[in-house]
């Protein structure tokens, strides 16, 4: 079967994925300049809402000897969240501590894991 339309009009129908060497964020780990040290988290996003931006959240058990129990603590950190990675809620995604970004964003996203 050979369709009607001509090679320019099935070409302009699908649409083109973005390209990854089209980001131009200059705080990208993978293109940009942004150097990442200290320390590494595997992680959930809790919220992409805001552009550029995610909120991961990490829980942790910590110990009373008083008590000899546990008790739950959970930490929200805002992570950087680049272009080309753009990470969704729900997403767990490796997240790396770099220099300052903003007033409270001290970690970017690596990759996603899942």
């Amino acid at each position: 079967m050979k369709s009607n339309k001509s090679k320019k009009q099935q070409e302009q129908t699908v649409p083109k994925k973005p390209d990854v060497s089209e980001c131009k964020d200059k705080n990208c780990p993978i293109h940009g300049s942004l150097s990442f040290r200290g320390r590494t988290f595997t992680e959930k996003v809790v919220s992409a809402k805001s552009s550029k931006s995610a909120i991961i959240e990490i829980n942790t058990r910590h110990y009373i000897p008083k008590y000899e129990r546990y008790e739950k603590k959970r930490k929200r950190l805002q992570v950087h969240n680049p272009i080309c990675i753009n990470a969704k809620e729900g997403d767990v995604v490796k997240v790396q501590e770099c220099r300052p970004i903003s007033k409270t964003k001290h970690f970017v996203i690596i990759k996603k894991v899942s």
